[in-house]
């Protein structure tokens, strides 16, 4: 069941420490071809190794903004179907207060497991295919449920407006699995990026070659800061490590609303 990205073999801070090599590698290596070529007499003329510079530059500032887009767009999305599942779980659990005694029960305690299963599922990443298990067994039961409602009262409003409910539980339920195992970064992105930053990289230690002059400070400025935001590109696209993790919070608070005790016929705002 899991799915990983091209990376995932690296912890973040791997993939940290091997950006910084990577570019210090590729400027380095870039730098002592320049001062090679200056030392002989057909070296290639400053100003058009400069503009070459700047459009490789302008290449690779351009497929960074686009991959870290894409990994913003991954993560945004992530948030948003924690948001929606946590309101169609209330919406069901709120009209399930439509259906006979006997089934109102039995889902109400089926939603509050599985509100407690989603949770640990995130919380706790070593038990997240357990969790995606067990998530698919209680849509069985909840179903179940639904499947008698129906068969014994074929023209239920109440039944109806809970089968809806249920049904969009489910389907959120395959678009967070999606979301979060199988919306990632392509590889064939991440080779693409790794190739123009080497490139990238060595021309502009070239170019420093050529003109015989380099700032061993502003160098590894560049490779600190330019490692950052590839880490922080990575980090986006991992849902289950790093320090830029979805939120919780709505789950928890609807947890706790759920398991707090409440009069009969008390209704919430997703009725």
């Amino acid at each position: 069941m899991q799915v990983g990205g091209s990376l995932d073999f690296l912890p973040l801070w791997g993939v940290y420490v091997a950006t910084v090599l990577v570019v210090l590698l590729s400027v380095e290596g870039g730098f002592r071809l320049g001062r090679y070529r200056r030392q002989r007499a057909e070296h290639e003329p400053e100003s058009t190794v400069g503009a070459m510079v700047g459009a490789t530059l302008g290449l690779l500032a351009f497929i960074l903004a686009f991959t870290f887009g894409m990994a913003a767009s991954h993560f945004d999305t992530r948030r948003g179907l924690v948001l929606d599942e946590a309101n169609a779980i209330g919406r069901t659990y709120l009209r399930a207060e439509l259906l006979p005694e006997l089934h109102r029960t039995v889902i109400r305690n089926l939603l509050r497991e599985y509100v407690d299963v989603r949770l640990e599922g995130v919380q706790q990443p070593g038990k997240l295919e357990q969790a995606i298990h067990r998530s698919e067994e209680l849509h069985g039961l909840l179903w179940s449920q639904a499947v008698a409602l129906g068969q014994k009262n074929p023209g239920s409003f109440g039944a109806g407006l809970f089968i809806g409910s249920l049904n969009e539980v489910i389907d959120l339920h395959a678009k967070r699995v999606t979301a979060g195992l199988r919306s990632r970064i392509p590889g064939p992105i991440w080779v693409a990026l790794y190739f123009v930053v080497i490139l990238a990289m060595a021309v502009m230690g070239y170019h420093t070659g050529l003109i015989g002059t380099r700032s061993s400070l502003a160098t590894l400025a560049l490779v600190l800061t330019f490692s950052a935001v590839m880490l922080l590109i990575a980090d986006l696209d991992r849902p289950k490590e790093g320090l830029l993790k979805v939120s919780q919070q709505v789950m928890v608070d609807l947890r706790n609303t759920l398991m707090a005790p409440r009069p009969e016929g008390t209704e919430r705002g997703r009725l």
